[in-house]
């Protein structure tokens, strides 16, 4: 789920930008720091939206640089168990695929893309042996969330399922929801 959030932070403007504005420089160290900032507290951040209030500067000594206590915004993903969401298939490989799912990629292990056998093609597309429904990467697909792992700060996972009922690629969906009303009308 996206997220704005407020935090409070000491943020560490060095000596060299002191003759700058010090807005500019609060926010140029505020980027610096959240870029690409991962956390199992904060999750995954997007960017800053806005910085809301700048303190007073203190140095520290031994330091020289200055630190404001500053309150700002931030754009945030968090992944949350049992979520559905909308995401594209970025890649497949013999274990499974992985599904961009905001800022960052879920994994699907085959077992998990389709209530079926399941084979990998040589052209990268996975194949249900019954169903014959297919899976091939730019599809876009449901997915839940079913596990979450931050042990690897810098390389976090999150697992996905697809088999339950309306997950699963889009083109699956619609194709069980033109069944569902065809099998109405013949009633």
């Amino acid at each position: 789920m996206f997220y704005e959030l407020t935090v409070q932070d000491h943020v560490r403007v060095p000596p060299n930008k002191f003759g700058e504005n010090v807005e500019e420089s609060v926010i140029n160290s505020l980027n610096q720091i959240y870029e690409g900032y991962v956390s199992e507290e904060l999750g995954f951040v997007i960017g800053i939206s806005s910085v809301d209030e700048i303190g007073e500067g203190v140095i520290i000594p031994g330091d020289g640089a200055a630190y404001y206590v500053t309150t700002f915004k931030l754009y945030v993903f968090r992944p949350e168990m049992q979520e559905v969401l909308l995401g594209k298939i970025s890649d497949i490989t013999d274990f499974g695929a992985f599904i961009e799912i905001g800022p960052v990629d879920g994994m699907i292990h085959v077992s998990q893309t389709m209530d079926d056998f399941v084979s990998l093609s040589k052209e990268n597309v996975l194949t249900g042996k019954e169903s014959k429904k297919v899976l091939k990467i730019n599809d876009i697909c449901r997915a839940r969330i079913v596990a979450i792992s931050f042990k690897e700060s810098a390389n976090p996972k999150i697992g996905v399922t697809m088999r339950q009922a309306w997950l699963g690629n889009l083109k699956w969906i619609e194709d069980e929801v033109k069944k569902s009303k065809k099998g109405k009308k013949d009633e």
